[in-house]
């Protein structure tokens, strides 16, 4: 009889452990990170206004952040799902190829703070680096390099791109052609999952302390 009932209540023990963990995988999803409310920045996005006036909080986003609909430079994406895991994975595959794209200037940019550079010197060297990389890109693509440079003498008058003191003109501060030279969207970041990831350039850039 105490078998019967020690096994009894064994049986009830499990199936009370059972039930526990299904219920605690209801709705979870391995592959989306924010199914389950989990997914948390290191580095708060809604703390950074600059990143926040492209995107607003969606729960229901992989990253919890998707592009906003009444923004002029991300509204364009918000028609996108960016709850569909297998698409935000693709949209962030870009954005780390495009972050990619501008590794030397990166470098420039780490190696000249760490030498003391002042934000004008900094500026100048990653404007001149990103002209350099736009004329490169077209490499394998003659027309497509020959339009790039007639584009640059129509509007600036040379073929290489804009000079540092002509964007300093446009923008008013070495601060804007620094940050202008990278074109780095944080809230575009945020939503794609890179937001930690780019936290430093962001502050080297002055877009955070």
């Amino acid at each position: 009889m105490k078998t019967a009932l020690f096994r009894s209540a064994c049986m009830g023990l499990i199936l009370v452990m059972l039930c526990g963990c299904a219920a605690a995988g209801v709705g979870r999803d391995e592959t989306n990170p924010a199914s389950d409310g989990g997914f948390v920045y290191e580095h708060d996005p809604r703390e950074n206004p600059e990143a926040m006036k492209d995107i607003v909080e969606n729960p229901a986003a992989v990253y919890g952040f998707s592009p906003d609909p009444e923004s002029t430079r991300l509204g364009v994406y918000a028609e996108y799902d960016w709850s569909d895991p297998q698409f935000v994975a693709g949209a962030k595959k870009e954005r780390e190829a495009y972050h990619a794209s501008m590794d030397t200037m990166t470098d420039i940019l780490y190696a000249m703070r760490a030498d003391g550079a002042t934000l004008e010197e900094m500026a100048r060297a990653v404007s001149t680096e990103r002209n350099r990389l736009r004329l490169a890109a077209y490499e394998k693509d003659p027309d497509g390099l020959e339009k790039l440079k007639q584009s640059n003498l129509e509007t600036y008058g040379h073929e290489d791109g804009p000079t540092p003191d002509e964007l300093f003109e446009k923008y008013g501060s070495w601060q804007q052609v620094l940050q202008k030279a990278f074109s780095a969207n944080m809230g575009m970041d945020a939503c794609c999952g890179l937001y930690d990831e780019y936290y430093q350039l962001y502050i080297e850039l002055g877009y955070v302390n």
